[in-house]
């Protein structure tokens, strides 16, 4: 079994479930001892229990935390400093999408508000206190161990195209993790320390699927996907795997797109939907 992150440490955001749960997993799997951290700690203390279950050699602890807070995240990144002693890996990946969010002349600015506190300021405050960390990792060559680290925030594509079936606030929020981790990774670009959005396109996770909760919501997307089916987040969390670890060493202020072709595409193919996703990890 390949080790990609043997003797790591992540920290991931919104662990308890999605993107977020599959790629706590799969770090595991690849050698990282791991903090989930989510507003649900029953949910993310699921997720601790299952890498302790499935890889007892690595370490993974469960802590709650609200990341509109900025004392919240501070004090999660403090935690996996002082439970494992460096943090090589953050992946801001908690976020939301309100369902009262709609175009501009309906959207409340109380929604607003709520949208760039959690999606905006939590990205800003996880990247901050990462960086703060990952400028004291303590190196070891010999574990592969360096000063730096890789931070990667989880964007969307429509912060690259527009829809006609708007939730303006998140959209904007994701366009701002888009330009904030750009200019971010080449403020740290020599001090090996790396920043990388990821943009799904839709995915068939809880917060995606809740929103869209009908038939016809669901059709509206689908037809615009080349690939015929929506993603699935364990193939998110492969690619979070891929930028938290030394395979894209040469890689910082990407718009990482996992999203089925959907930003390159005019019109869509005729046909069932095939291979089939890979399989969950949970």
């Amino acid at each position: 079994m390949s080790q990609r992150l043997a003797n790591k440490v992540a920290l991931i955001t919104g662990a308890g479930s999605g993107i977020g749960l599959e790629s706590s997993l799969l770090f595991a799997q690849e050698g990282a001892n791991v903090l989930l951290v989510d507003i649900n700690l029953a949910a993310a203390r699921k997720g601790a229990t299952l890498i302790q279950q499935r890889f007892p050699n690595v370490k993974a602890l469960a802590v709650h935390a609200d990341v509109g807070k900025e004392d919240n995240i501070k004090g999660a990144v403090d935690l996996a400093v002082a439970e494992f002693g460096r943090l090589d890996v953050m992946f801001n990946n908690a976020g939301i999408m309100h369902p009262a969010d709609d175009h501009a002349l309906n959207t409340e600015e109380k929604i607003w508000d709520l949208t760039m506190q959690i999606n905006v300021k939590g990205v800003w405050w996880g990247c901050k206190y990462a960086i703060m960390a990952m400028r004291q990792n303590p190196i070891d060559e010999e574990k592969g161990l360096r000063v730096g680290g890789s931070i990667i925030n989880t964007a969307s594509f429509v912060a690259l195209m527009g829809a006609a079936t708007p939730q303006l606030a998140y959209t904007a929020s994701k366009g701002a993790v888009l330009s904030m981790t750009r200019e971010l990774a080449m403020v740290h670009a020599r001090e090996g320390i790396r920043l990388n959005s990821l943009c799904p396109g839709p995915l068939k996770t809880p917060l995606l699927m809740d929103f869209l909760n009908t038939s016809e919501k669901k059709e509206r997307r689908l037809v615009h996907l080349p690939m015929g089916r929506f993603g699935e987040a364990v193939e998110l969390a492969k690619a979070a795997l891929f930028l938290a670890s030394d395979d894209s060493s040469y890689m910082t202020g990407t718009d990482f797109k996992v999203d089925g072709g959907l930003t390159s595409c005019y019109v869509t193919p005729i046909g069932e939907p095939t291979p089939q996703p890979p399989a969950s990890l949970i």
